[in-house]
């Protein structure tokens, strides 16, 4: 009864309030504009070829692979619902190169290895949408980028590139989760004209193709007015929420050096005649927080180019952005993708900022923090404030890294392993365990768990000196692999330097010192001293036994450009004596080998300047003089000139 006078009143509230509510319930989403993503998923498809040398062979070969790509398009959506569009598309295989391969022939005169580079596509398509979701159907154009390698008997090698024609259908289903943002399954099939090719050699090759795709993709609207009136989905999936962010970046590294002195060359040596080469890498990194404290964090990247030399020739290799394998075209990668979960332990808390590999939020100081999957080595252990980015700093392999820390790595430098790290106030413990490499250098891992594998340790410390903050890192680092030995090589006259004669599960170890120091807030110091036993192969980094490091970064706020940063830095690299006798010999390590050796250490000296374009972007120049590269004093020294173009979001 006393609450019948307000009754009117809260019930015209309730009914004025809950017309808008449900309203607000049936998500509103306007596709049209332009839009653009990137995709990934599984390719392959069948080929029929035929080889004529004259002798005809003929075979079927199915193939595929993980690929990955980019698209982009325009829509116009109806007040219907009915959506109309057009796309353009590109995919790229993956880094390991079987994928690519769509089918090999050989006879006694000719071996023919044909592979894809690139497949893509330009589509119409059409579909009806309904609230978040749109289903679509799609055809028109194919193409495909392909090149064809015919190896004669004497070694020599006949290279084709072709490009052919045919068309594409599909279908898929996408879904608008975000603002301006929306993700899809598609499903796309491509059939190709015939190809034809002759080559020098009168060796002809025909071969017929097809290809099927099934991927995921992720689309960015530009503009258009893509609304989501559903507040609870805008909240989860908003890229400013707390729940998940995405980052982006892209670098072109181009790298050359002058002609010089070199007497003699072996099969890994550094060209003596003038080269240049350039690499472009392009990556994201989509990071979602699932539950409390668990993270996980997906990179897929597209990588091209080639380091000088296809990577070889120096130990301190002067390009961080040059992987061990060459890309003519983009190939797709998953880099990272891994899970990650904290427990905090209460107490004092911290701000973690945003970045690549970490989501922003408040975490407890005291935490212990778990993490397994596949990502690199070098983005849990040996962090530095001032030599640690290629992209953005140093670019020489001893400057980046602890050069003699042989860590596991594939020819991209990732690695699959697991991870743990309690960290307190003024210090923090992290050990971790990798799978190594099956062989030196591959692509590929020993799989036999806790039998083979690599074991991390490292202890940081942060201290205050003169009321500016340090850090020192210490770690230990053993790798249990197949590996051949030095010694055993050189004693056994049979093997003719053939390390992989002598592999067995063996044994490496090694540590490294890492020291950080800020003088000022904008000059910073940096070293590093690392070393292993030398006894055996090198399994996955650089053919270094020991090297040290120091140098200095300083920020341009005194002459009025703070963003901008100068970089100074110099190595000296040493080989071990078993390793150094074994190269001396003829031997070949994973980056050096001249077929002879005038030893001397290896010395680097690195200077550069990044100019701050603006918020994103940022143009460096770098220098870099190499005394003794390879360790021989008989070659160089190099004068390696570098430009790099670096953006983010």
């Amino acid at each position: 009864m006393l609450a019948l006078p307000d009754g009117p009143a809260v019930a015209s509230d309730v009914g004025a309030s809950a017309l808008p509510v449900k309203a607000m319930v049936r998500p509103v989403v306007d596709r049209t504009g332009l839009y653009f993503g990137i995709h990934a998923g599984f390719g392959g498809g069948r080929s029929a070829a035929t080889l004529m040398d004259p002798a005809s062979i003929a075979s079927h070969h199915d193939f595929g692979g993980i690929i990955g790509g980019v698209q982009a398009g325009y829509n116009l959506q109806l007040p219907s619902g009915l959506l109309l569009g057009v796309e353009a598309d590109a995919s790229f295989p993956s880094y390991i190169e079987s994928n690519s391969v769509v089918s090999k022939l050989a006879t006694a005169r000719s071996d023919v290895a044909h592979q894809w580079d690139v497949i893509g596509s330009a589509r119409g398509r059409i579909g009806y949408a309904t609230g978040p979701w749109l289903a679509y159907a799609n055809g028109g154009l194919a193409f495909t980028g392909e090149r064809y390698l015919n190896t004669l008997p004497s070694g020599d090698q006949e290279k084709t590139l072709d490009m052919r024609l045919g068309w594409a259908a599909g279908a898929g289903l996408e879904y608008a989760f975000a603002r301006h943002w929306s993700a899809r399954l598609e499903y796309l099939y491509y059939r190709f004209d015939k190809a034809e090719v002759q080559f020098p050699s009168t060796a002809q090759y025909a071969s017929t193709m097809d290809f099927q795709s099934i991927r995921i993709g992720l689309n960015r609207q530009i503009g258009g007015s893509t609304a989501i009136a559903d507040r609870h989905i805008e909240t989860l999936a908003d890229p400013e929420s707390d729940r998940w962010e995405l980052h982006g970046q892209t670098t072109y590294l181009g790298q050359g050096y002058p002609s010089f002195r070199a007497p003699y060359s072996g099969a890994n040596s550094l060209g003596p005649t003038a080269q240049y080469q350039a690499s472009w890498s392009n990556s994201l990194f989509l990071n979602a927080r699932l539950w409390d404290g668990g993270e996980v964090y997906y990179n897929p990247e597209l990588l091209q180019g080639f380091g000088l030399s296809d990577t070889v020739g120096v130990a301190g290799f002067p390009s961080g952005e040059a992987q061990k394998s060459d890309f003519p075209y983009p190939h797709y990668n998953t880099s990272r993708l891994f899970v990650r979960q904290t427990f905090g332990f209460g107490g004092e808390q911290e701000e973690l900022p945003s970045g690549p590999t970490q989501l922003a939020g408040k975490a407890d100081i005291s935490r212990l923090t778990l993490q397994i999957g596949k990502f690199a080595v070098t983005d849990v252990f040996d962090g530095n404030a001032y030599a640690k980015d290629t992209r953005k700093d140093f670019m020489n392999w001893s400057l980046w890294a602890p050069g003699a820390f042989d860590y596991s790595a594939d020819k991209l430098g990732l690695s699959y392993g697991v991870t743990a790290e309690l960290n307190q106030k003024q210090w923090a413990l992290r050990g971790g365990y990798f799978l190594m490499d099956a062989e030196s250098n591959t692509n590929s891992f020993d799989t036999r768990l806790l039998q083979r594998g690599e074991y991390v340790l490292e202890l940081e410390t942060r201290y205050s000196l003169l009321g500016q903050p340090g850090k020192i890192r210490t770690l230990g680092w053993l790798n249990s692999a197949y590996m051949g030995s030095y010694r055993d090589t050189l004693n056994n006259p049979a093997f003719n330097l053939d390390i992989a004669q002598t592999r067995a599960g063996r044994i490496k170890y090694g540590y490294a010192v890492n020291l950080e120091q800020a003088v000022s807030d904008d000059v910073g110091l940096f070293g590093r001293w690392s070393w292993n036993d030398g006894k055996t192969e090198i399994m996955a980094f650089t053919d270094i036994d020991a090297s040290l490091s120091l140098g200095t970064s300083i920020k341009g706020t005194r002459w009025g450009r703070p963003d901008d940063v100068i970089g100074l830095g110099g190595a000296i690299n040493a080989l071990s004596r078993d390793h150094r006798d074994f190269i001396a010999a003829g031997g070949l390590g994973v980056l050096i080998g001249d077929g002879q050796l005038n030893y001397r250490r290896e010395r680097v000296l690195e200077a550069y300047y990044a100019y701050a374009l603006d918020k994103r972007f940022t143009l460096t120049a770098d220098y870099q003089f190499i005394t003794n590269p390879a360790y021989n004093a008989d070659r160089g020294p190099v004068h390696v000139f570098s430009g790099r173009l670096h953006g983010e979001f």
